[in-house]
């Protein structure tokens, strides 16, 4: 791994991110939930679009070393 993934919180506050997944997720059945993080992923992997950075985030992410 090349160590250019940013792990460090980069909000002002966390809580208030925390709150906006969790609102997001209010009131979704378990597959709708499951769509909307699908949906949120791929968002957010276009807008980093650095594929070196998503694997790295993949393998963290699986708890891999």
């Amino acid at each position: 791994m090349t160590g250019k993934l940013n792990t460090e919180t980069a909000f002002a506050n966390p809580d208030d991110f925390y709150d906006a997944l969790i609102d997001a997720h209010r009131g979704l059945s378990e597959e709708q939930s499951a769509a909307l993080n699908a949906k949120l992923i791929l968002l957010l992997a276009n807008h980093i679009g650095d594929l070196e950075i998503i694997r790295e985030a993949l393998v963290l992410a699986r708890g891999e070393p």
